[in-house]
This record gives C-alpha cells, sequence and structure tokens, in this order.
C-alpha cells in the first residue's frame, strides 16, 4: 500500500516542454513499472511530444484526449502562471497537483489552496520535489534519475515527511542503508503556505496498514510542527514518529533566516528549541543527527508493537 499513488497513477505535466520538465518527465518514466504520464500541456505546443507523451494547449484537451479524468499534475510552470495552470487542472477534475514551481507569490498560493480546499482536492507543494512509492511510481523530480532514486529508495515500512526536497532523499538513503525502507516519501515544501502540513498528510499514513512508523525533517519557523504535535496527542496516534531539527543555530540569531522562505523566525514558539520541546511532550522523538533515526526509528517501532500486543 502506499499514500496518494499507487502504479495506477495518472499525471500530467504542466509545463512540460520546459528544460526541467523535459528531464523530469523522463525520470518519472524511467522509475519502477514506469509512471504513467498521459499527457503535458504547454500552450502553443498542441501536437508535440516529449519522450512520447503528447502535448497537448490545455488540461481539458489532455482530459478529452485520455477519455476519463486523470488522476494528478506536476507544475513546473513559471510563477507567474502557475495560479492559472493549477486553477485549469483542479477546475478540470485533477484531484492531486504537485506544485515544484518556487517563488510563488503568497497570495496566489493562498487562492490555490482555498480552491483545492472546496473542490475536494490536494496540493503539495509548492516548492517540493514531489512524492514518491519506492519501486513502484515517482511524481516529481524526487530521487533524481531512475538509477539514483533506486539507490536511495527501498520498499517498506517508515513514512518520510520533509519540508526539504533535498533531505527526502537523505533521510530516506540513510533509512535505506540500515535496511529499513519507505511506504511512501513526501517532500511538501518549505515556503511559508504550502498545500500540505505534516498533520495534514497524517490521516494518510494513518489508514496505511504498510506504514508503521513516520520520519519528519523540518526546520525552525512556522505553526506546523505545533499542529502535528496537537493532531498527535488528540488522535492518540498508533504510528511512532522520529524527527530531525535542522537549524538549531538560529536560535542564537533572532530575526534570521534559515534554508526555506518557511524557515522565519517571528517569535519564541517558532524557535527549534521550543519546537523540539514541543514535540517531546506529544511524545515525538527528535533525532540530534541523520545517522541516529534508523535506531531511534527500530526502538519507537518495538515500543509501539508491544504496547500494541499487551
Amino acid at each position: 500500500m502506499s499514500i496518494l499513488i499507487d502504479a495506477d497513477t495518472t499525471f500530467l505535466v504542466q509545463g512540460i516542454t520546459g528544460r526541467e520538465a523535459v528531464n523530469l518527465v523522463r525520470e518519472c518514466l524511467d522509475y519502477g513499472a514506469g509512471a504513467k504520464i498521459v499527457g503535458g500541456v504547454t500552450p502553443g505546443r498542441k501536437g508535440r511530444d516529449i519522450h512520447g507523451v503528447p502535448v497537448f494547449d490545455t488540461v481539458a484537451q489532455a482530459v478529452e484526449h485520455h477519455g476519463a479524468t486523470i488522476d494528478g499534475s506536476v507544475v513546473t510552470v513559471p510563477p507567474a502562471f502557475t495560479k492559472d495552470a493549477v486553477f485549469e487542472a483542479i477546475e478540470n477534475g485533477v484531484k492531486l497537483v504537485v506544485i515544484v514551481t518556487e517563488r510563488i507569490p503568497r497570495g496566489d498560493v493562498a487562492q490555490m489552496v482555498e480552491l483545492a480546499r472546496e473542490r475536494g482536492a490536494r496540493i503539495i507543494g509548492p516548492n517540493c520535489l514531489g512524492i514518491i512509492v519506492p519501486d513502484v511510481i515517482k511524481m516529481g523530480g524526487i530521487g533524481g534519475p531512475a538509477r539514483d532514486a533506486a539507490k536511495s529508495y527501498t520498499p517498506g515500512a517508515v513514512g518520510v515527511i520533509s519540508r526539504s526536497g533535498g533531505m527526502t532523499t537523505e533521510m530516506s538513503s540513510t533509512l535505506t542503508a540500515a535496511g529499513l525502507g519507505q511506504s511512501t516519501a513526501v517532500s511538501i515544501g518549505g515556503d511559508a503556505i504550502i498545500g500540505s502540513s505534516y498533520a495534514e498528510l497524517m490521516p494518510l499514513f494513518e489508514s496505511d496498514q504498510q506504514t508503521e512508523a513516520i520520519v519528519i525533517y523540518t526546520e525552525p519557523g512556522g505553526r506546523m510542527e505545533a499542529e502535528l504535535a496537537r493532531w498527535v496527542t488528540e488522535r492518540n496516534s498508533r504510528l511512532p514518529i522520529v524527527a530531525f531539527m535542522a537549524g538549531r543555530f538560529m536560535d542564537e540569531m533572532p530575526g534570521m533566516s534559515f534554508g526555506h522562505a518557511g524557515t522565519i523566525v517571528e517569535g519564541k514558539e517558532d524557535t527549534a528549541s521550543e519546537k523540539i520541546a514541543r514535540l517531546a511532550e506529544a511524545g515525538i522523538v527528535v533525532a540530534e543527527e541523520i545517522s541516529t533515526i534508523p535506531e531511534l526509528v527500530r526502538e519507537r517501532i518495538a515500543v509501539s508493537s508491544g504496547s500494541t500486543a499487551g
């Protein structure tokens, strides 16, 4: 099992004729059993193809050509046009939108997220690398070329959620090296406003019987950790969670931004130390180093299994 995507997921690539998108399509097609990319969209380029994927002027044309609703879309268009592209996808029945584009105006992101909620769709990102189900499918640039993704990601029982695209792969690679595979890994994006937070993905992992633990990568800034801690406490989650908090040095450098647009510390509650304390109160273990994550995961799974058996 997995969350969000599986071997049968069909998706588009919007902005498919761009240089990065061309590479992304190749990577996705080569991975696992091969992604079901049923079309691409770049206005004015209808009739072309990218690695065998037909290109259309609009999402509506792609849906009509496919003959059925298309499950998802990877959006790679420039920031100024991202909102229109996402609106177009959602209004044409697409329920999962992965936004790779970064530097999108916050007002545009807020409107996209609001429309997705109104239409029962889900956004991953923006400024993310996407989703991967090891050895099955990847949607986005996560993991890089297929051969590299195959080395870093292996099937298993650990769900991975990360604000950093690169750290999604780093943590998964560390788990893989220790013999711990992943059920699904999701790069959720590091911007101040994103479509899906840790807590919003937790119910999906909670329902996935393959997943036995969660690993998250987080940073100072924002309120997502508080939201996660509250969700875990209120729902009495079955899943043990191990977190890694980057940017701890920022506690000594007030007002500084680290890494992503979402890591602006606006008050004490946003600091690394406060977040670590809040996570710990909710029973979420915070690793001192990435290298210690696998052992902590094993310990937490063993404890969780023991309490369940009892």
